[in-house]
């Protein structure tokens, strides 16, 4: 986790970490200060989220920024006040910082209305084309990052929610896990230039373990 900007608004709850949590957690409505106890538990939340999402999903659905909302809302509700609420503070790190908090409600809206309506519902039939739209709507959303915490876990949600819709599986995000981190954190910022050629390349290695795992 990102610590929070420090030219926002102090004391404002998104800046907030739990008493006794040494800075490592943020404050939250389970009074949880490991961080272990909160990876575990955010793990499950979106577990549940995921099955339900999956479940409802509806092949032929457009996707919207209300939808993220929604999704986000879901599965961080009962963990974090502001779940579901587009971030109110900036964060990012010494090489990289995300787009201000009061750019973010114009720039989903940008969002929305230019990459999530045209890959989405994600019929293509072509892979390439799929792994493009993967890549680019996966790329726009985390440069926005629209929400305290959770962007890429979102954005991973979704990934698999448009993948479904073209008809593959359930998308295996290990090999962004387990070996191309730095490759990954480069692609998102090629994504500035709209270079998405760098993040393609990563999802067609996640599309090839998923339909490779899928036929064992």
């Amino acid at each position: 986790m990102v610590k929070a900007g420090r030219h926002e608004t102090s004391g404002m709850i998104e800046e907030q970490y739990e008493p006794g949590s040494r800075s490592g957690v943020l404050r939250n409505l389970r009074g949880i200060i490991n961080m272990h106890e909160m990876e575990r538990l955010e793990t499950s939340e979106l577990a549940r989220t995921t099955d339900h999402a999956v479940q409802a999903l509806d092949r032929g659905h457009r996707f919207t920024a209300d939808d993220l909302c929604r999704l986000h809302k879901e599965w961080l509700v009962s963990i974090y006040e502001w779940a579901g609420k587009y971030r109110q503070v900036l964060i990012g790190d010494n090489a990289f910082t995300f787009a201000a908090p009061a750019q973010v409600p114009r720039l989903m809206g940008s969002f929305e209305k230019d990459i999530l309506r045209r890959y989405t519902p994600c019929t293509f039939t072509d892979q390439a084309r799929i792994i493009s739209a993967l890549a680019i709507v996966h790329t726009e959303l985390i440069l926005i990052h629209p929400f305290r915490d959770g962007n890429g876990r979102l954005a991973r949600l979704l990934a698999v929610l448009m993948a479904l819709q073209a008809g593959l599986p359930l998308l295996d995000f290990s090999p962004i896990r387990e070996k191309t981190k730095d490759a990954y954190f480069s692609a998102v910022r090629s994504g500035l230039t709209r270079d998405y050629a760098p993040m393609e390349r990563i999802f067609s290695l996640v599309v090839s373990q998923t339909l490779k795992a899928h036929r064992v």
